[in-house]
């Protein structure tokens, strides 16, 4: 008896343990019975908040959502301006879920890469389209803000048929395809543009240009070009300081030469006024004492010649120049 109570206890906590199910907080949770989903009056799926839930056991399972901000990157691609000029465009979109219900009929059952597969082709299409209408100047200046919240309002409300410039067949027919399904399995539902991404039960957040960027082979032949262009401005900018230099050096080698030339001659003129004022003292103490001064010229004379031991000196012993070194009688002889 004790052994069948306690088998008991244990079969219902068990029991209690599978009926019971918690929701994290940012998600939210679709019940499956039997691999088909629960759902209310309307026939549209149940979604249970974030908290503590119940479900049949063993026979019921849970799916759950991520109701949180997600980001999608997208893959750099070439987009075509209003110049017909080739542009690299690089992006992301942020993206949550609006309607679960909505959204798990439309992604087959939930699934996060079905969604950003509609969501990838249509955000190209209309960012296509969007910046076939604008020039490179618009894309990459001002207008880089409008265009993206263009983009997102026009994801967010989808196209207006034939009212609408912008026209995105491909992801459009693909995005009505999928909300002709959920009408077919819901009722009552208030009327969504098919053509939106409401339809699939998401919202756009916020769309984003990360980077634009020119294709590789224009790029090169623009750089080529700068650079071509800065070593022209490079050449022409040597070309005038050595030009400038030339000047310089000429203008300086003109004044080395020219205060040269000056001091040569303030030299000479100086040189002569002091070879004329020697010249006018010696011939005013010649012209004061001449036997004098003809002595002080023949001892200058001597001492200047008998210099060296080892000079040689052939002359007659009458020169003149051996007066001073006779004796006084002929000397005066």
């Amino acid at each position: 008896m004790r052994k069948s109570v306690i088998i008991l206890i244990v079969v219902v906590l068990v029991g209690l343990y599978a009926s019971l199910f918690v929701v994290q907080e940012g998600q939210r949770g679709i019940v499956l019975r039997f691999g088909k989903v629960l759902r209310d009056d309307d026939n549209k799926p149940l979604v249970y908040e974030p908290g503590l839930h119940f479900k049949v056991p063993f026979i019921e399972a849970v799916k759950n959502l991520d109701a949180r901000i997600q980001t999608m990157d997208n893959q750099a691609d070439r987009f075509v301006t209003k110049e017909k000029k080739d542009l690299i465009v690089d992006s992301y979109i942020k993206w949550r879920i609006s309607d679960f219900s909505r959204y798990y009929l439309a992604t087959g059952g939930g699934d996060v890469s079905q969604a950003e597969v509609l969501l990838k082709r249509k955000f190209s299409d209309r960012l296509r389209s969007e910046m076939g209408r604008l020039d490179v100047k618009e894309i990459v200046t001002d207008s880089r803000g409008r265009l993206t919240t263009d983009v997102r309002d026009a994801l967010n409300t989808g196209s207006a048929g034939n009212d609408d410039e912008v026209q995105t067949p491909a992801a459009d027919d693909a995005i009505a395809s999928a909300a002709a399904r959920v009408s077919r399995e819901t009722k009552n539902e208030p009327a969504i543009n098919p053509n939106s991404m409401a339809a699939l039960g998401i919202q756009v957040v916020d769309v984003r240009i990360k980077q634009i960027n020119l294709p590789a082979e224009v790029s090169d032949a623009i750089y080529n070009r700068m650079r071509a262009e800065r070593e022209a401005v490079a050449r022409s900018q040597r070309s005038q300081g050595q030009e400038e230099a030339e000047k310089l050096r000429a203008q300086a080698d003109y004044q080395v030469t020219r205060t040269l030339a000056e001091a040569q001659r303030e030299a000479l003129i100086t040189r002569g006024d002091g070879d004329a004022g020697a010249a006018k003292l010696f011939a005013d103490a010649f012209s004061q004492d001449p036997d004098f001064y003809a002595f002080i010229r023949s001892l200058r004379a001597y001492e200047t010649s008998f210099n060296n031991n080892q000079d040689v000196m052939v002359l007659s012993p009458d020169s003149d120049f051996f007066r001073y070194m006779k004796t006084p009688s002929n000397a005066t002889r």
